[in-house]
This record gives C-alpha cells, structure tokens and sequence, in this order.
C-alpha cells in the first residue's frame, strides 16, 4: 500500500534535482521528455500508461525506494 502512494511535485522536483537542463522546463526521469511546467510532467506521470510510457511505475518505485531509505536512517540515528 505505501508503494501505491501519490507520487507529488515534491518528489518529482527532488528526482529531477540531479538532471541539469540544457533549456527551461521540467524533464520526466523516467522517459527523459522535457515538459515547460511543472503541472504538466506530474499530468504526464499520472497518464504514461496511456501513452505506452512505465513513468508512473518509475517514480512510483522511487518513492518507495527513498521511504525505505528514510526510515532506515531514522532507525539508525541516535535515541535522545
């Protein structure tokens, strides 16, 4: 069930800090396509199974990935 969360702007802006753009706008990690505005790459994500594109399935699998990852370090991190 926590794989099947929402993937947000959030963290579609955090996966798409690591991709420096060669002009303005906001590229899917997943298929590489560049879209002008932020709205429209989260439109996009929600709809790639019906363009033939996996790019929800991608970010969906991030966000878990990164949860995980989370909680491993607040597992980790010193009780005060």
């Amino acid at each position: 069930a926590r794989s099947r969360s929402n993937i947000t702007i959030q963290d579609i802006l955090t996966a798409s800090q690591q991709q420096p753009l060669p002009q303005q706008g906001y590229k899917c990690m997943s298929c590489c396509r560049v879209f002008p505005m932020l709205l429209s790459v989260k439109a996009h994500i929600q709809n790639s199974s019906l363009e033939g594109y996996s790019c929800k399935v991608y970010y969906r699998r991030l966000k878990a990935l990164w949860e995980k990852e989370q909680r491993a370090q607040e597992a980790a991190a010193p009780q005060a």
